[in-house]
């Protein structure tokens, strides 16, 4: 690290927004590939509440190490064995930010390594104070205030520094992360017509559960796309969509008789309940079969991380709509309490460049709204030049006198968006 080189560091190699399989495209032929996974990892708890995670540990292991201490994390990302330390530097969200805000909001402290090898620690109950005035920026973030991830960094407290920097600022070695009590909880699963064909339940549905978000930690669509890549008996749609609602099981009669019962689009045997694991087990399946018929076809994945305010989240329906015309395969799913849906092209090889066309004119129409383009999986290389159009005068100033602050030598990962 002291030698200053050009580095980009990652831990297991989950990231959707880095092709690793072809790492060329992208990173400077001096550029080297520094892996965090090798780093011993460890965990406490500390006073039996916050959880302090150092080294390379994954999402999974942090739920199972909190849950053995009767506590839980409240991030909870779809790809369970990617690295705690690695959603830090890209800010990712997961399923449960409908009900437990970002991740961003979850962390107490971090501590990293700057470009002279030594590690200084940052703290979230602490103020950025700059000598540069971020005034202009903070202005510019006001309309995201509510997202999960605005197109740029919160740039607030201190550990904003790392959280969603995606390591251009230096290498995150520890984190504390709050924590709650372990309860138990279940998903009420809804079968929907499919919504290419009639989104108006879904809209109920959306409209209907931003009130309880107390009850609620998670509120996410499969559509029938989705499920189809699923075996026979692992798929609860058999040809519908599905918006599933993560509770806890001491508020399932209160969700059931207050939101669900009240709905008038949706009919009472078209919804049941499935245990965590299970429900679990079919939430992961779904993207990672999705992944597989990408690799066996010989695509990067064509897929979005748009959030939209909930007032364009029709609009944003209408458009994927307008995808779903294209003669291009695709499937729908995520986030979809948050209006954070991942619309993904199946493309054959000889679509790839249609399909890129078609993303950066949803793109533009997202800048439009308002919106986030990439709001939960970090931008990397496959997005860089998808996010330039969001970035102003006033963030390419910071960021600029943030690399010179920081990274004098230009050594964590040049090639990310805060060279754009």
């Amino acid at each position: 690290m002291k030698l200053g080189e050009p580095t980009l560091y990652h831990s297991s190699q989950t990231s959707t927004v880095i092709p690793f399989e072809n790492l060329k495209l992208g990173l400077l032929e001096s550029t080297v590939l520094g892996n965090l996974s090798t780093i011993k990892g460890e965990m406490s708890l500390i006073n039996n509440q916050d959880l302090r995670v150092t080294g390379f540990i994954t999402w999974k292991e942090a739920k199972d190490y909190c849950r053995q201490h009767g506590r839980e994390i409240m991030t909870s990302p779809t790809e369970e064995l990617a690295g705690v330390l690695s959603g830090i530097a890209t800010s990712c969200t997961g399923e449960r930010s409908f009900g437990f805000k970002n991740l961003r909001s979850q962390i107490e402290e971090v501590t990293y390594l700057n470009f002279e090898a030594e590690e200084k620690k940052l703290s979230a109950s602490k103020k950025l104070d700059f000598a540069f005035d971020l005034a202009s920026y903070q202005n510019d973030f006001a309309p995201y205030a509510n997202f999960k991830n605005a197109p740029f960094p919160r740039l607030e407290v201190e550990t904003d520094l790392m959280t969603g920097t995606e390591g251009q600022l230096g290498v995150i070695t520890s984190a504390t992360l709050k924590t709650i009590a372990y309860e138990e909880e279940t998903y009420l699963f809804i079968l929907l017509p499919k919504w290419e064909e009639d989104y108006g339940p879904h809209l109920e549905i959306f409209q209907a559960v931003q009130t309880f978000r107390a009850e609620i930690r998670a509120c996410e669509l499969l559509d029938a796309n989705s499920l189809s890549y699923l075996a026979p008996d692992k798929n609860p749609g058999k040809n519908q969509d599905v918006v599933f609602l993560e509770i806890r099981k001491k508020d399932f009669e209160y969700v059931y008789e207050n939101l669900l019962a009240k709905l008038t689009l949706i009919k009472d045997e078209n919804i049941f309940e499935m245990g965590s694991a299970r429900c679990r087990d079919l939430r992961v399946s779904v993207p990672r079969a999705i992944f597989e018929v990408n690799s066996r076809m010989g695509v990067t994945k064509k897929g979005t991380d748009v959030q939209v305010s909930p007032e364009k989240f029709g609009q944003l329906l209408d458009f994927y709509r307008r995808f779903s015309k294209l003669g291009v395969a695709y499937n729908l799913f995520g986030h979809f309490g948050d209006a954070h849906l991942h619309f993904n092209f199946m493309p054959t090889p000889d679509k790839n460049d249609f399909c890129n066309d078609q993303l950066e004119q949803l793109y533009a129409q997202v800048h439009l709204w308002h919106g986030s383009p990439f709001a939960e999986h970090g931008i990397g290389l496959l997005k860089k030049k998808f996010i330039a159009p969001f970035f102003n005068e006033n963030q390419r100033r910071i960021f600029k006198e943030l690399k010179f602050l920081y990274d004098p030598q230009n050594q964590f990962f040049p090639e990310g968006f805060m060279s754009c």
